[in-house]
This record gives C-alpha cells, structure tokens and sequence, in this order.
C-alpha cells in the first residue's frame, strides 16, 4: 500500500510539473503576442551601413530555440550567416543612399580565415566604388584585424590595442586524467596522420601529427599576412608581430600608439568621437545624440537585399558536424539533408547542383547518407560542382565525392581522409572502487561491447576490421572521384589535413574559387549562361515562430537603452578569456559528441580550430565537473 501511495505522489508531482510547465509557456506566448506590434524601422534616408558583428560569422546560422529565447536560456553567440553579409556589401556598393560601411568589431569572435577574406573582398569593392570603410574596436584579434586591415580609415581604443597572434596553439590531451580514472580506450583507427584519437591515447602530439599540423599552421599563417600585406601596404606588420613588447615598450606600454605607429591603424579615439567622425561623412543620427551617425540597421537592409531564391542552380549546405538523424540549420543531419535534397529533386527544375561544404565532418553512415543522395542528383543527370568553405574534411570531404569539379579557396581545410572508431570501457574504474564483472557466455561476442567488464579479443578484431573495411571504401571513392588508383589516394590520405593551397597541388581539390565561382561552372557543364545563372538555396524553411519571439527579443533590447552588450570582454585579458573559453567548450561538446555519438566516425578535430568557435550550451555545473561527468 505505501508503495502505491508512493507511485501516486510521483505521478501527482509529475503532473503538476507539466501543467506548470505549459502554463509557464502560454503565459509567456501570450505576453509576447500582446506586447508586440509591428514597429516601422527609423527612417533613415541615407547614412552608413552598420555592422556591429557581436557574435560570429558562419557558412549557416544555427537554428533558435523559441523557447530558450522566452525562458532567457540561449547564451549562443550570435550568428551571422556569410552569404547574408556578402549580399548587404553587395547591396552597399551601388546603392546611393549608402555613403559609407561601418565595422564595429568590439564584439565580433571570428569566422574562419576563407570567410573573412570573402567579406574583406566584399569590402574591397565598396571601397573601390568611392566609398569609405570604417572600422573600429577596443582590441584587435587576428580575425578582425583581417577585416579591418580592408578598411579605408581604421581605429583603435586609447586603452586597446592590436593582438595578432598567429596560427597555431595548444590542444587538450586527456592520457593523464583517463589513466588515472581507470577508463581503458578501445581505439580503432586507419591513419598515420588520424590524431582525432590522439588526446584519449597520448599526453602530446605524436611526431606525425606535429608535423602536418605545423606545416598547416604555417600556410595558413603566410596567407593571412599576405592577405594583410595586399590590403594594408602601409602596415609595419612583420616588425609588429616579431616584436610586440619592443615597439609596446617603445610606445610607453601604450599598445594603441603601438599600433598607431606601426601602421596597423590609422588613429585613435573612444567610440563617441569614431561615431563623430562617421557623421562627417554619413550624416547625423536623427536622435542627434553626441558621437551618434545616421546608421543603416543591419538586419533590416539584409532581409530588403535577400537575393531571389528562384534559380536553375541548387545550392545545398552541409555546414557543422555531420551527425545521424535530423537537426536543424548549422548542424548536417544526414536524413534531414538527404530529404531535402530529394524534394528539391522533385518539386524543382533544377539543370545543376553545387554542394557548399563547410564541415569537419562526423558520423560515417550520416556522411555517406548525404553522398548517397547527392549521387541520386547525378544519376539525374545533373551536374555536380563542390564548394569548400573554411573546412571540408573527413566526412566533409567524403561529401565531396560525387562533384564533376571541387573548388576550394587556398586557405580551406581538407583532406583528413580517415576513419576511427573509439570505445571507453570502465573496468578499471571499477576495480578501484572494488566492484568486477562477471556472467556467462554463449559466442565469442555475448555481452560485447561491455563497457563494464571491457571488450574481448574477437570484438576488438573485428572492430578495426570494420574501420579498415570503411577507410577502403572512403579511399576508393576520392580515387574515383579523383580518377586515381588507390594506392596513390592512400598515399596522401592517412588522416593527413592539408590547406586548399597543397590539396590542389596533389589533387584533392580542382581549382581556386568561392561559391559564386563553383555557381558559375555549374552553370557552365548544364549549358546555361552563368551570367544569368541564378542559384536555388536547398534549406528548410525557417521557423517562424521563433523568427516571431526572435523579433521580440531584438525589439525589447531596442527600446531598452540599458540593454547588455554580448558578453565579450573589451580588454586584452577580457576578451581572450572568453575566447577561450569557447574554445575549451567546443572541446568539451567534442568529447561528449565523442562518448555519446557515432562509434565509426571521418572527422577532424584539429579542423576545428580554424573556424568560427560554435559553443553548445553548458549546463550549470561547470567546466571541470562537466569534465568529469564524461566519464561516469
């Protein structure tokens, strides 16, 4: 009887946490629909087009959650698509009511170096119809220094300063702490150069891995200073970053004047007087507020010059990590990609296909569910082009496949051409709390994999076989792809990561371009004049419910003139803090992911590190005892 009594009160509480629950979110629902009314947008005749990047620039925004907006749980950083901001330039350029763009990078946390030089080109084409560039910023990093090097007239914050602090970095290696919880890694990999499992296998980077990482680094990093060298001439920039204290000493520890002096930036002043010297050449801003300019708000002239989504030539995004299942914008689900690829397939009279490609890759069986489907576009006689993003590797390479030609730009990550499968068992975790494992058998395989009791010979076997069985099938697709034999595809896969500039010298990449040049081939192999060529976007269609609370949100904080900035530190200490902790949030999502997710997987994890930092939201516990938490 106590039993049943007990099971009542459960299922009570359970009930009347779901009613408060739904009532929480009508309630919330209903103040969001009385409170909004359609708000006309400031007029503004003419004035600068604002960019005010607080957040990142990616290849496709991550999907909001509506409800996560309402409860104030989305602690993302804000996400601005590249196209989007590509078209607003685009847009700027010719449009006479634009007299100038603005760049307000003191929130802006990056986008990958093949993005960047995409909007710095942009950039270099307002300036090149009359119109200036400016930009501003408490603290320079790398990223928006590659933007603000394109600008015509550059500021800096007296108490700021340019950090420029080269590719490369460290990476978090978990040998140590997996040893001494006793987790035994079962590790089944084909890959010289495969060191996605290298944190779980060793306490640093095995002498292979360094040495591709580094000659990655080092092409990446003499691409972007020349990329800064061609947009800013004047720049003292090898003097700067060889020795940054010396000439910060000789500026009076003034990092600002350092800057100034070198050539990096043109003057020095806090935002009132950059935001004066604006509305010299924007105009004033209508509330004539002090330091204030006659701005374009961003949003609103993105969503006035959206291009036509009606095009000839389909265009299909497969951006994040490739997991299995479905998912929304910024993650590459394999069966949500597949299917939208097939109703486009049916529902459009598509002559061609380019697949933009900005991913690490992830699950095997989801990378080859996209390429499967992309196949089914090619046995319709449809063209296939591939453009790479900042990263196409592993499983975004093995998506690549199918493409009649692959463009890439000189700084896109690729290659990775590898497979791995990793297992964590708990035996020893166990024995140090004395608890074993015990139980009969029937096959070789009953009970496997035992994550308690750790794996058997015959299933470790048959694991790596497993791996080796799909890395050979992953090498004869690229030696398909790339009509070679396998042997020579081998020879440069391995697991190895090479830059877009060495992937086209050994063949994994055709030729040198961004999305509009892979449109304009495509165009070209289905006989159609790429001058008139126009593409179709494949996506879903976004959610308009959260188009409608996002709306809100961005209303709310409008109106109010107390609203926070995003959460970005605006001094040196400040603002690498936050970066890294980014970073170790991504690495932390990437262990998870690791644990949780696919077991056979063509990813990158090194990739990662090149682009911009999406950090999946964290729970309350913390860092370190998130962690921990892994491995429980």
């Amino acid at each position: 009887m106590a039993f049943v009594k007990g099971m009542w009160r459960i299922l009570v509480a359970i009930k009347d946490g779901l009613v408060l629950l739904f009532l929480l979110m009508f309630f919330g629902a209903l103040y969001a629909a009385l409170s909004w009314s359609p708000k006309p947008a400031q007029s503004v005749g003419s004035g600068a087009l604002l960019l005010k990047l607080d957040g990142t620039i990616v290849e496709q925004p991550s999907e909001i959650d509506p409800m996560a907006l309402l409860t104030g749980g989305n602690d993302r950083a804000r996400e601005y698509g590249l196209a989007d901001i590509v078209a607003a330039l685009d847009a700027a350029r010719d449009d006479r009511k634009v007299k100038a763009v603005v760049l307000n990078l003191d929130g802006f946390m990056g986008g990958g170096q093949v993005a960047l030089a995409r909007v710095g080109k942009a950039l270099d084409a307002v300036r090149a119809a009359k119109k200036p560039v400016f930009a501003y910023a408490t603290i320079y990093s790398d990223d928006s220094y590659q933007l603000a090097a394109h600008a015509s007239e550059s500021w800096v914050n007296p108490l700021g300063g340019v950090a420029i602090t080269g590719r490369g970095g460290s990476g978090l290696y978990y040998k140590g702490l997996i040893d001494k919880l006793g987790v035994n890694t079962h590790v089944y990999r084909v890959g010289t150069y495969k060191s996605f499992v290298e944190p779980f296998t060793r306490t640093e980077q095995s002498p292979e891995a360094r040495q591709a990482n580094q000659a990655l680094a080092d092409a990446l990093w003499e691409d972007w200073r020349q990329e800064v060298a061609k947009a800013r001439p004047r720049a003292r920039l090898a003097a700067y970053v060889r020795d940054p204290a010396g000439l910060a000493e000789a500026a009076g520890g003034n990092l600002a004047k350092a800057a100034v002096s070198a050539g990096l930036v043109d003057r020095m002043g806090d935002e009132a007087a950059f935001g004066a010297r604006v509305a010299e050449v924007a105009g004033d801003a209508p509330d004539d507020k002090a330091g204030d300019f006659a701005a374009i708000d961003l949003k609103n002239y993105m969503k006035a010059h959206k291009p036509a989504n009606g095009g000839e030539i389909g265009v299909l995004t497969i951006a994040g990590d490739i997991v299995d299942g479905e998912a929304g914008p910024g993650t590459a689900a394999g069966d949500t990609i597949a299917a939208l690829l097939r109703k486009a397939l049916a529902e459009k009279d598509l002559k061609a296909l380019v697949v933009r490609v900005d991913s690490p890759g992830g699950s095997v069986m989801a990378s080859e569910k996209i390429r499967s489907a992309i196949m089914e576009a090619k046995s319709e006689g449809l063209p296939i082009v591939a453009s790479m993003g900042n990263v196409a590797a592993s499983g975004g390479y093995w998506v690549s496949t199918p493409a009649d030609v692959i463009f890439a730009e000189p700084d896109t990550i690729t290659g990775s051409i590898g497979v791995f499968g990793i297992l964590p068992s708990f035996e020893g975790t166990l024995a140090k709390i004395g608890v074993t494992t015990d139980g009969v058998k029937t096959t070789p395989l009953s009970g496997q994999p035992d994550i308690a009791g750790g794996t058997t010979p015959e299933f470790d076997r048959i694991m790596q076989m497993g791996v080796e069985d799909i890395y050979g099938r992953f090498v004869g697709l690229v030696a398909q792809s790339r009509r070679k034999t396998p042997q020579q595809i081998d020879a440069i896969a391995q697991g190895r990561v090479w830059d877009g500039g060495t992937a086209r010298q050994i063949g994994l990449v055709d030729r040198f371009g961004g999305l509009e040049e892979a449109v304009a081939e495509a165009a070209k192999l289905a006989k159609i004049d790429p001058a008139k060529a126009r593409p179709y976007r494949i996506a879903r269609e976004p959610d308009k419910f959260a188009e409608f609370v996002q709306s809100i949100m961005d209303r709310e904080d409008e109106d109010d003139a107390g609203a926070p900035e995003a959460m970005v530190g605006r001094d040196l200490l400040g603002r690498q803090a936050i970066v890294q902790r980014n970073w170790a949030l991504q690495a932390v999502a990437d262990v998870r992911a690791l644990v949780s997710g696919a077991g056979v997987r063509a990813d990158c994890l090194e990739c990662r590190g090149y682009g911009a930092p999406r950090v999946a939201k964290t729970d309350e516990r913390g860092l370190a005892a998130l962690l921990l938490g892994l491995w429980r």
